[in-house]
């Protein structure tokens, strides 16, 4: 076996120099209403599903015409197989005698909703992206991803060919295309509300305009926490030092203690003892409006009517996280509160459980109609709250028009 310091020097060096120069990107997003998860759309017509954690990304190749392997000890094979999952290991097979080489890096794509997995080839694939021009299209030959079988797509949007990893990994979609066009390691995301029109991501360091053809940039919208590391894993961790209800801590934290942020946890999820302080707070602060009864997923669900609405979603508290330098991503009714029919809505936070890994994992209900930018470089996360206050949602990108 090598040395894992030698492994991990090979990592950092495969940094590769970037040969082409490229203009901010960007891909449209959709939600599927049926899974609750978000799809990018590569090479305008693949679908792929997004993932903020997996290492690489994985599609179901051709049977007819299978892409060429990477060879077993490539730098890529490596960076693919570093980050192993301990639900789903490599198959244990003898090395091959000296005198046959290994020409075929051996991954493991899983699929993160239904935890299932698979042996399969890390192959390559050229993918085409607009630029923040759509009329100019971007071409990244040989984008390192998985092969997968069929079933591996099981529970993910329907029509969806694979998965795309927006990780921290080194064949991450970001890094890759960091390290072949020129751009800065950084994407933005704005999940849509609604599968009515598409949401955006864009890959580079912007300018991010969310309404082309104006001048307006999204960026002025945010404020700035570091992102944490966890060298275990690729996931995004953002440190708080309270979660807040109304302006009342409801839990301190260390900012040191990483809470994940993903696009497949579809509402943000406490472990229980976080939870239920949570919920009781948000009760007290709710305890003058009418009960209605639950809804599965949810336990905490009230008479709408009761509450009212204002400019961004239903009059409820607002909750914050509040980081330690002061900042605070504020959480207000149109992505706390879940309507569910009728003149119900429910407090869409959910029990995680005494055992869960993290003590908050933000889901995406909480991330829709917010603008967000990923800076892996200054290792940093921009967030904006709500657009609704700005008199705007994700859904306002046009892909037709120049910007």
């Amino acid at each position: 076996m090598k040395n894992p310091v030698i492994l991990f020097l090979i990592l950092i060096a495969s940094a590769q120099i970037p040969t082409t120069a490229a203009a901010t990107l960007v891909a449209p997003l959709k939600k599927d209403t049926a899974t609750s998860l978000y799809t990018i759309t590569l090479n305008s017509g693949d679908r792929y599903a997004v993932d903020l954690s997996a290492p690489f990304s994985w599609r179901v190749c051709p049977t007819r015409r299978r892409p060429t392997a990477v060879p077993c000890f490539s730098t890529e094979c490596i960076q693919a197989t570093y980050l192993l999952s301990p639900t789903c290991s490599l198959p244990i097979t003898p090395p091959p005698p000296e005198t046959t080489p290994c020409t075929a890096c051996t991954v493991t794509p899983i699929n993160p909703r239904t935890k299932s997995c698979a042996s399969a080839q890390l192959t390559t694939k050229t993918l085409t992206l607009s630029s923040t021009n759509p009329t100019a299209k971007i071409t990244l030959n040989n984008t390192f991803l998985s092969c997968a079988p069929k079933p591996l797509l099981q529970s993910l949007p329907k029509g969806v060919v694979g998965l795309a990893s927006l990780s921290l990994a080194p064949l991450s979609l970001p890094s890759q295309l960091s390290a072949n066009l020129a751009l800065s390691r950084s994407f933005a995301i704005c999940l849509p509300s609604t599968n009515s029109a598409n949401g955006v991501v864009f890959f580079g360091d912007g300018p991010y305009k969310l309404l082309p053809p104006t001048n307006f940039d999204a960026a002025d919208l945010l404020s700035y926490t570091p992102m944490l590391r966890n060298p275990k894993t690729a996931d995004y961790f953002i440190g708080i030092k309270s979660l807040s209800i109304n302006g009342n801590s409801v839990i301190t934290m260390s900012p040191f203690e990483g809470i994940k942020i993903s696009t497949f946890v579809p509402y943000t999820t406490l472990r229980r003892d976080v939870y239920k302080l949570f919920r009781k707070s948000f009760l007290n602060s709710m305890k003058n409006i009418p009960r209605t009864k639950s809804v599965k997923p949810f336990n905490t669900c009230f008479n709408a009517t009761a509450i009212g609405f204002s400019r961004v979603g239903l009059h409820v508290p607002q909750i914050d996280l509040e980081f330690a330098n002061g900042k605070n991503w504020t959480i207000y009714g149109a992505n706390s509160m879940k309507q569910v029919g009728g003149d119900s809505a429910c407090l869409a936070f959910l029990d995680g459980g005494k055992m869960a890994e993290y003590s908050i994992v933000i889901g995406s209900f909480q991330m829709e109609d917010n603008f967000l930018l990923f800076d892996i470089d200054r290792s940093r996360l921009g967030f904006s709250s709500s657009l609704y206050f700005e008199r705007m949602t994700c859904n306002g990108f046009n892909f037709t028009s120049k910007v």
